[in-house]
């Protein structure tokens, strides 16, 4: 009887051990899942006007089209980077570049918009044209052609002179059309996070031509930028009524990229 006592209580004490150890390993699988899904981008993007913003992730700062000068960017630390899609003075301010101390900073532009910034006192032009991929420490940037298709707009922006770019940071791809209609290159894109897309006239695109190429290749997050033109701003909230009505699953994001407007 104290035979099979014993040995009833080994058993228990078997299954109980059991019991303990695969709690605790299922415990430290739910710890690791958790700690994959809750390790969120550190991407911040900072909106300073029309074109213009500020990408801080890891150690570095990145500021898109800078323009309005120095005091535009107090809040930030000097920039790593400077990516500029065009020659135009609301992309390329030549005052705004001449202000900042660029001294430690790599520009990342198109041949037309290196050509001249020659003079500006910065470490490094790196020259990035259409179609071209460049790898840096913590990101990488794909250049996108930007252009206008209407007749009446061609003068504006000609095909191959400036970028839109892609920049994969943390594994998201996010793209920043620069000035350009609702080309092939644009509707074709694929696997795009977070798109930052222009619509003013008569510069670049209708709010209608936005919203098609938008609902042609679908970014998870669309956020309208870029959308002054001659006659004052776009209607953004037509533009976000567009793109739900026909695709629900596309996040609009709407900043304010025009703060101190009249």
């Amino acid at each position: 009887m104290k035979l099979k006592i014993t040995y009833l209580l080994i058993v228990a004490f078997s299954i109980f051990s059991c019991k303990k150890e695969e709690t605790k390993k299922q415990s430290e699988e739910t710890v690791t899942s958790t700690e994959k899904t809750t390790n969120t981008s550190d991407l911040k993007i900072t909106p300073i006007s029309h074109a213009t913003a500020v990408l801080t992730f890891k150690d570095e700062i990145i500021y898109l089209d800078p323009t309005l000068g120095q005091e535009a960017f107090s809040g930030f630390k000097k920039p790593t980077y400077v990516l500029i899609t065009d020659i135009h003075g609301d992309h390329m301010d030549l005052k705004t570049l001449k202000a900042l101390d660029l001294s430690s900073t790599k520009i990342i532009a198109p041949k037309a918009v290196a050509e001249k910034i020659k003079d500006i006192n910065a470490k490094e032009i790196i020259v990035i044209n259409n179609s071209e991929t460049k790898s840096f420490t913590n990101f990488n940037v794909e250049a996108i052609p930007m252009y206008n298709l209407r007749e009446e707009a061609l003068k504006f922006h000609s095909k191959g002179r400036g970028n839109g770019y892609i920049l994969t940071i943390n594994n998201e791809r996010i793209y920043f059309s620069g000035d350009t209609e609702d080309i092939p290159e644009m509707r074709n894109l694929k696997n795009i996070d977070k798109a930052f897309i222009c619509m003013n006239l008569p510069y670049t695109m209708t709010v209608e031509s936005a919203a098609d190429a938008v609902l042609a290749f679908k970014p998870k997050q669309i956020y309208p930028y870029h959308y002054r033109g001659t006659e004052g701003l776009s209607d953004v909230t037509k533009f976000k009524e567009i793109v739900n009505k026909n695709d629900s699953s596309i996040e609009v994001v709407q900043l304010d990229w025009y703060p101190n407007r009249k």
